[in-house]
């Protein structure tokens, strides 16, 4: 799981949009114009331009706030009862914008001809806002500007103009032009930096990722557009509660439980409300049917870093179809809670409030989901990249091999162990798994084997590297359509 989504961080000092920026126009908290109508046109202005306004307010609050637009956006959009077209709409406004950010940025501050850290947040969040619509998405010029300034005017009024400015200069020039102009004279990993608004440090761990785990490095590029790409919204249905064949949407292609939706808002599902369903990436899903896939002896299960969920939520669901128990932990108290609205559908689940490094056991199965940078789900945690810094890898790598001895400590003889991580760096998977199990009697089993199983996929599709007679799995966006889940299977020594 992402670190970034266990504890809020500060932003290191240097970054392009550092912590501490301050919003300066007149949106008080709850997000609503300081005093009477808002500037520049009156309500029924303002909410026909209702999905643009939203999108606006959660750019802001993650550049000042250090807030998640996976966890702001849809609150915001449950809130508004939007209809599917303009909740799809606002997303693509919110994530398209911040997928994109490097790139929109080195335009921004060429068109406005100052440095970008010099620019407030609010007129930042609309330039790139306005600069989306323009470059990347099918809205006439006119109506991204017009619309996008109608915002700004609302909201931060006495910096319209600075924004009007800066976005008439942006759709003077096309797409192409503007990529040739903020990368003249930048190496290669410059180039793709900015082109793919991946920071210099991920693209060349991406590079090293790929051919750790044993794929190509001309794959790069394919990644790095796979980040950029709208995910769609996938959903778990819980086995023994509901069978997918009852979920609106198209099957995924690899999880046997999973669906695809075609609505921003999963919630308006009668499945999701109820507990019955879970909205969850379909690489996460894998993870957690491979575990329970794997032969164990009976017993307890456990999932040590189990919030938000989702996992534990597939693991109690199988569980509990054979009469079997989950306990799961996580360090926060807010986790927990979400463990516990994630499960609510199911009477097989014990939680708490616990450091995983304290777990006792013995569990039969063991689910060990360490937090970590997160590289393998930018295309859903987009503003993940401009936060993350290389030392962050050094950072969590020995709270990695912590929690993946203390998950083999609290297995049971024969046991089975996952450990397993959304990013898809060396230093964060296959290193931490080698260097723990160095000098062990801990058996490495064939992790692609089981996801064959589980997908009815030949395991070359998800082969990592092999060790002996096991091998570590990973998924990618680019190959997969899933986030980079990393996944390695163990047994603990009778």
């Amino acid at each position: 799981m992402p670190a970034d989504e266990r504890k809020p961080r500060k932003r290191p000092a240097g970054n392009r949009a550092p912590a501490g920026r301050k919003p300066t126009g007149g949106r008080p908290a709850d997000g609503k114009p300081s005093g009477g109508s808002p500037a520049g046109g009156g309500e029924p202005r303002q909410a026909k331009n209702l999905p643009r306004r939203i999108a606006w307010e959660v750019l802001v609050d993650v550049e000042t706030k250090d807030s998640y637009a996976n966890l702001l956006l849809p609150a915001k959009l449950a809130r508004t009862h939007m209809d599917p077209q303009d909740a799809a709409f606002t997303t693509e406004l919110t994530y398209g914008a911040l997928r994109q950010q490097e790139f929109y940025d080195a335009i921004i501050a060429t068109a406005a001809n100052r440095p970008i850290d010099s620019i407030d947040a609010e007129p930042l969040a609309g330039m790139r806002l306005g600069a989306h619509q323009i470059l990347s998405m099918r809205v006439p010029d006119h109506a991204a500007l017009s619309e996008t300034v109608a915002v700004i005017k609302a909201y931060a009024p006495k910096t319209a103009g600075f924004v009007n400015a800066v976005l008439r200069r942006i759709s003077e020039i096309d797409r192409a032009e503007w990529l040739r102009r903020v990368t003249a004279g930048a190496t290669t990993v410059g180039e793709q930096a900015i082109e793919y608004s991946h920071p210099e440090w991920i693209v060349r761990a991406m590079t090293q990722a790929l051919k750790g785990h044993g794929r190509q490095a001309s794959e790069l590029q394919a990644l790095l557009e796979a980040d950029n790409a709208a995910a769609k919204v996938s959903v778990s249905a819980l086995p023994g509660l509901i069978d997918r064949s009852e979920l609106p949407g198209a099957p995924t292609e690899f999880s046997p439980i999973g669906v695809t939706l075609d609505t921003a808002v999963p919630k308006n599902v009668e499945a999701v409300a109820t507990g019955r369903a879970r909205v969850q990436d379909e690489g996460s899903a894998l993870v957690a049917l491979a575990l329970a896939q794997t032969p164990a002896p009976a017993g307890t299960w456990a999932d040590l870093c189990a919030g938000p969920g989702g996992k534990a939520a597939v693991l109690a669901a199988i569980a509990k179809t054979s009469g079997t128990s989950l306990d799961a932990f996580d360090s926060s108290e807010h986790r927990v809670e979400l463990v516990r609205s994630s499960t609510q559908a199911l009477d097989n689940v014990t939680t708490r409030v616990q450091d995983a490094r304290d777990a006792t056991g013995p569990y039969a199965k063991v689910l060990v989901d360490v937090p970590c940078s997160g590289l393998g789900a930018l295309r859903r945690r987009p503003e993940a990249r401009y936060r993350r810094r290389p030392e962050d890898i050094n950072a969590l790598a020995g709270l990695q091999r912590e929690l993946l001895r203390a998950a083999l400590n609290a297995c049971a003889p024969g046991g089975v162990v996952a450990y397993s991580t959304c990013s898809p760096h060396y230093a964060e998977t296959v290193l931490v798994v080698d260097d723990v199990l160095r000098g062990t009697d801990v058996e490495i089993l064939d992790a692609p084997a089981v996801l064959a199983e589980v997908t009815s996929a030949d395991a070359e599709e998800f082969t990592s590297v092999s060790r002996g007679a096991g091998r570590y799995a990973q998924l990618w966006p680019h190959v997969h359509n899933t986030d980079g889940m990393f996944l390695a299977l163990m047994r603990k020594a009778h």
